[in-house]
């Protein structure tokens, strides 16, 4: 008997449907007539679930008494299931843990039984359940999961389908009371099925299963041999050559892939294998910035057939078009052959679309740079001719100090070792030297008839023209190949620095001293300046500078790079050879876009500060005109009253009178603090004074401006304490639950919570009012603003802005979430204090969303 068959129903959280899924599955299966049972089942208390299972046989599960206090549990019996053979069997959550007891630690475990056994199995997980996900997932929800299955064991199911559904859909099936009872939803709602974790969770599901199914197309493919492109999706492969004209073709292909959605571009720079003929790495990085601000990736691939390597990575990433530029070449280089473009056209197939883009650079040659050999040091060429020409005489002398010498092929072979030797310290010319040396010296001390430059044997003749050329082609090789090592050691040195400046452009990072002083470090200079100008005519002007005594121009430097017309980086300390420059424009370029983004970042700070300031500034006035206006004319009315005397006033009017004189001054008080707060935020002088607290010890103090009554506060003692300003944490607290009184309709309480999550607590303030729309839960926020028809005498609309600003001043976040049932609740999260086992404060959640 073969091996059963495993399919999963793979779910964001619980909830979705995966179970109910199943069931329907199992419903069609019974119908066509297949012997299904439901091997374990766990219907959570659902109406709806636990209708499906009738009419579906479901095997006797093992009961498990693992203590003698608690009542008997269930499992799923694997002897009975393997006893009733069934062909296809139901076994709900695959990463549960079995009970002490069990035959099994895992269910998995079971469940690979029953799969040995030749039992069909269907069966359900939630994506937090895998356990390569489980650091993710965390991060995300603030919860470890303790029940995991191993990523191999879903990977290997034959088949996988996704139980999707949006996290609004799946909170109002929360909130209906179809997932959870009642005791245990708002607990649910408020921690792990917040909208935003549901949101990450469904994201992360979705991803899974997509790259599941590129790997199981991709297995499709090559167990097949299946070469030909299958337009699944659009990857769109962008051919670079180093070239000016490769930002033509990158935004060409962005416009391509826009038309579609899904699209994908890779471009791909193909190398030679020997790295010498190499494009300009400035451009090569410029276009590597471009690529991905656009979105695409970038590969570099090395292959000596452009053509066929650019073929066979296009087909390798599945790719549905190429995008090549037109060639370059002027009209008489064709005689070498029809180009890149046209070879790939020909040889593309019809699976492969080829787009050829014209560009300005069309038939003005190649103008890529040529890899040059590189310079040996002076001590090695004098080396190398001191061997050449003093060893063969030294070597001339030794030998004719011997009585028998060791004979002519033994003097060849020593003559060409010196020159080989020659090749390898000095390169080429001093090698010929020692050949051109070695030949005299041979022909006239050791060729008989001796001192002589005459060749009385043939033979001897031929040896020595035979050494001649030996010695040559030696020294050829053996200098191309020094050199060869010498430039691919350079060539890997300046990838080495391009990659950290293609780096440091990924990272965006915008500190041109660290880039300046890498420069420095970099070329061994001792100064390094980046110097611009208005114009021509103005005088220049030091950007940035690292080490000592910068020069103020372009002229006084060792060595300047311009960058542009008015702007050049100016080094001190030597003068670079010209193979330097390369690396060195790389750098000048990086740190012109830093200064630039500088610049741009302050830029954008300043007009955001300006914005920000005229409308505050505009709020302003139009709060002063009437909310201040509002309560001194009230005032100035009760005291003009108690003054006259026209008028006698009875002690109970006098009472009224001045209660609201008192009252309109506590408005006047307390607007004028959320005005002088809004401005110490406005100006960054808020400096809180963080220490760890309880917030037992101030939320109650927070809680005196409303009335007693009107909230119900609940703040475990097992909540790990905080680490904030306890000034500040109290006004923030005052101003959301005066907020939420305010708006909530009478003879509703405010509900105040507290809870932690891993390293964050949270204090919820929740409230049965009318709510706010999602598009507006922002612009609350925001100074001044007033929801909704709120009267003027509610306040100028500060309270909400001052506690979102001290929130994040501590660290924290102030957010707003809809109330389950209708209402608002304002999220408060803080920063737990190091130093206690924040896992005693978790919020206990229901069984299936927590570990």
């Amino acid at each position: 008997m073969g091996r059963g068959t495993l399919r999963i129903y793979l779910g964001a959280a619980p909830g979705v449907g995966k179970t109910y899924a199943m069931l329907s599955e199992a419903h069609r299966r019974v119908e066509r007539g297949t012997d299904c049972v439901v091997a374990y089942v766990n219907h959570h208390g659902r109406p709806r679930t636990e209708a499906l299972l009738h009419g579906l046989e479901q095997v006797r599960r093992r009961e498990i008494t693992h203590h003698p206090a608690h009542p008997a549990e269930t499992e799923m019996d694997v002897d009975a299931v393997l006893e009733r053979a069934p062909a296809v069997a139901l076994v709900d959550e695959l990463a549960h843990t079995n009970l002490p007891g069990s035959r099994n630690a895992k269910r998995w475990q079971d469940v690979e039984e029953l799969l040995r056994a030749g039992i069909d199995v269907i069966s359900t997980v939630n994506i937090q359940h895998i356990e390569s996900l489980g650091d993710v997932v965390e991060s995300i929800t603030g919860v470890r999961r303790q029940e995991t299955v191993p990523d191999e064991v879903v990977r290997r199911a034959d088949q996988i389908e996704l139980v999707d559904m949006s996290p609004q859909a799946l909170r109002r099936r929360m909130a209906h009371g179809n997932i959870y009872q009642p005791d245990k939803m708002d607990a649910a709602l408020s921690n792990y099925f917040r909208p935003g974790n549901l949101t990450a969770l469904r994201e992360l599901a979705l991803l899974w299963t997509a790259d599941r199914v590129d790997e199981y197309l991709q297995q499709y493919r090559g167990e097949h041999n299946i070469r030909t492109t299958w337009q699944a999706r659009e990857r769109i492969v962008v051919g670079l050559t180093g070239g000016p004209e490769g930002r033509t073709l990158i935004r060409r292909a962005s416009r391509m892939a826009a038309k579609g959605s899904g699209s994908e571009i890779l471009a791909v720079y193909i190398a030679r294998s020997d790295g010498l003929t190499s494009a300009s790495p400035k451009e090569l990085a410029v276009q590597r910035t471009l690529v991905e601000d656009v979105g695409g990736t970038f590969h570099h691939v090395i292959g000596d057939d452009i053509p066929a390597a650019l073929l066979e990575f296009a087909r390798g990433v599945n790719a549905t078009q190429i995008v090549l530029g037109s060639s370059r070449r002027k009209t008489w280089q064709y005689i070498y052959g029809p180009g890149v473009g046209a070879t790939v056209a020909r040889e593309s197939g019809p699976d492969l679309d080829v787009h050829i883009v014209t560009h300005e650079e069309v038939a003005k040659g190649r103008g890529l740079p040529i890899a040059r050999g590189a310079r040996l040091g002076r001590a090695r060429i004098i080396s190398g001719w001191l061997v050449g020409v003093a060893g063969p005489v030294l070597l001339s002398l030794l030998l004719r100090s011997l009585e028998n010498g060791p004979g002519l092929a033994n003097d060849v072979l020593l003559f060409l070792f010196l020159t080989v030797a020659a090749a390898l310290l000095g390169g080429l010319r001093p090698a010929l030297a020692s050949a051109a040396v070695g030949v005299m010296l041979l022909n006239y001390w050791f060729t008989p008839p001796t001192q002589t430059l005459t060749v009385q044997d043939p033979e001897n003749f031929v040896a020595i023209v035979i050494f001649f050329a030996v010695a040559v082609a030696v020294s050829s090789v053996v200098d191309l190949a020094a050199r060869r090592t010498h430039q691919a050691a350079r060539l890997r040195a300046e990838s080495e620095i391009l990659s950290f400046l293609a780096g440091s452009v990924l990272r965006g990072e915008t500190a041109l001293d660290a880039l300046l002083e890498r420069v420095r470090e970099t070329f061994a200079m001792e100064s390094v300046a980046l110097l611009e100008r208005a114009s021509d005519v103005d005088p220049w002007t030091c950007a940035g500078f690292v080490g000592p005594a910068p020069v103020a121009r372009p002229d006084d430097a060792d060595v300047d790079m311009p960058v542009g017309d008015n702007m050049a980086l100016a080094l001190s300390g030597r003068v670079l050879p010209a193979e330097d420059r390369r690396v060195l424009g790389a750098f000048a370029a990086q740190a012109a876009v830093v200064l630039d983004r500088q610049r741009l970042v302050w830029e954008a700070e300043q007009a955001r500060r300006l914005a920000e300031g005229n409308r505050i500034r505009t709020a302003l006035l139009a709060a002063v005109s009437h909310d201040l206006r509002t309560p001194l004319a009230g005032i100035k009315a009760a005291v003009s009253s108690l003054r006259s005397d026209d008028v006698a006033w009875s002690p109970e009017d006098e009472a009224e009178l001045l209660e609201g004189i008192e009252d309109g001054a506590d408005r006047l008080d307390h607007l004028v603090g959320n005005l002088l707060d809004m401005s110490r935020l406005q100006t960054g002088t808020v400096t809180p004074l963080i220490r760890e607290i309880d917030l037992d010890e101030v939320v109650p103090m927070a809680l005196g401006g409303v009335p007693e009554d009107s909230v119900d506060l609940d703040i475990p003692e097992t909540l790990p304490m905080v680490a904030v300003d306890p000034g500040l944490l109290e006004r923030v607290v005052a101003n959301v639950v005066e907020n939420a009184v305010k708006y909530s309709p009478g003879g509703s309480r405010v509900a105040v919570a507290a809870s932690a999550l891993g390293e964050r607590v949270e204090l919820r303030v929740v409230d049965r009012g009318r709510g706010v729309p999602d598009e507006a839960k922002e612009r609350i926020f925001e100074p001044f603003q007033r929801y909704g028809d709120a009267p003027r005498g509610a306040g100028v609309g500060l309270g909400l802005a001052v506690s979102r600003g001290f929130a994040e001043a501590m660290g924290g976040t102030l957010d707003a979430e809809d109330t389950p049932g209708g209402g608002l609740t304002m999220v408060l999260t803080l920063t737990a204090a190091p130093g206690r086992d924040q896992a005693e404060g978790r919020a206990a959640l229901p069984a299936e969303a927590t570990p």
